[in-house]
């Protein structure tokens, strides 16, 4: 039996997911399978989101709902999710999970990759809240986290669009917080540190990294996506009321 909290009014709550079949978005679809959430997600990987449905579905309350969709395209990510709603019913959590942190060189970088990169990291939170808006107005109040990244507090270099994308996502909260508030919607950011998931342990962790993030963290312990997965449960539950226009970084006290 698991040790960590469980959130009552997770239950029966339907929950949007981007980015959803692989790395920190899978565990996000487990954790709130786990507390009883109706449960749907978005990802372009449709191989690994089936497969991930699949085996979910006869271990949770509510089987998790997939959807592939390429969620950079807007007239998309809008299909996929009213095709969704038709499923879980209205949305009162929103995770606007999905990215690509794929390294770019500044000199390498043009116009069509910028815009594709913020495409998948920042324009798809912004149209992904504005479909969910009107479902969170007739429930009388949710939860919406964009999700960010302390790349850019860090001054990482290797790939500007990706960083300038994130380092917009918490001034999208903060604005979108202002807006949404009067309908009792909060809009927070939960900001990740290195994540060990299976991506980022095959493409980018060597032995000097390994280094570089025990220097960095004052926790040196390997930072996971259920520690991700854990402060989402808080933030999309009724316990964090009065949490919004916030970030909540989760990185063993790296920035």
């Amino acid at each position: 039996m698991s040790s960590l909290a469980r959130f009552p009014s997770l239950q029966d709550r339907a929950v949007l997911i981007t980015g959803g079949a692989t790395g920190i978005g899978e565990t996000l679809v487990e954790a709130f399978a786990a507390q009883g959430a109706r449960v749907a997600f978005i990802d372009l990987a449709a191989i690994e989101g089936e497969a991930l449905a699949a085996r979910l579905a006869g271990s949770s309350r509510y089987a998790p709902q997939f959807m592939a969709a390429d969620l950079s395209q807007v007239d998309a990510l809008r299909a996929a999710i009213a095709a969704l709603r038709e499923r879980t019913g209205p949305f009162s959590v929103l995770l606007n999970n999905a990215a690509n942190d794929k390294r770019h060189a500044v000199e390498d970088t043009t116009p069509e990759f910028w815009d594709a990169s913020t495409a998948v990291n920042l324009k798809h939170q912004f149209f992904a809240a504005q479909a969910v808006l009107p479902d969170m107005k007739a429930l009388g109040g949710g939860s919406i986290v964009n999700f960010g990244s302390i790349s850019w507090m860090l001054k990482q270099g290797g790939m500007p669009a990706y960083t300038a994308s994130k380092a917009a996502a918490q001034g999208l909260t903060r604005c979108l917080a202002r807006d949404f508030g009067p309908h009792n919607i909060r809009v927070n950011t939960l900001v990740p540190g290195w994540v060990m998931t299976e991506k980022q342990l095959k493409l980018w962790v060597t032995e000097e990294t390994k280094q570089e993030i025990a220097k960095g963290q004052c926790i040196n312990a390997p930072l996971m996506p259920q520690h991700i997965a854990s402060m989402a449960l808080f933030l999309a539950a009724d316990d964090s009321a009065m949490c919004t226009a916030q970030d909540f970084v989760v990185d063993g006290g790296w920035v």
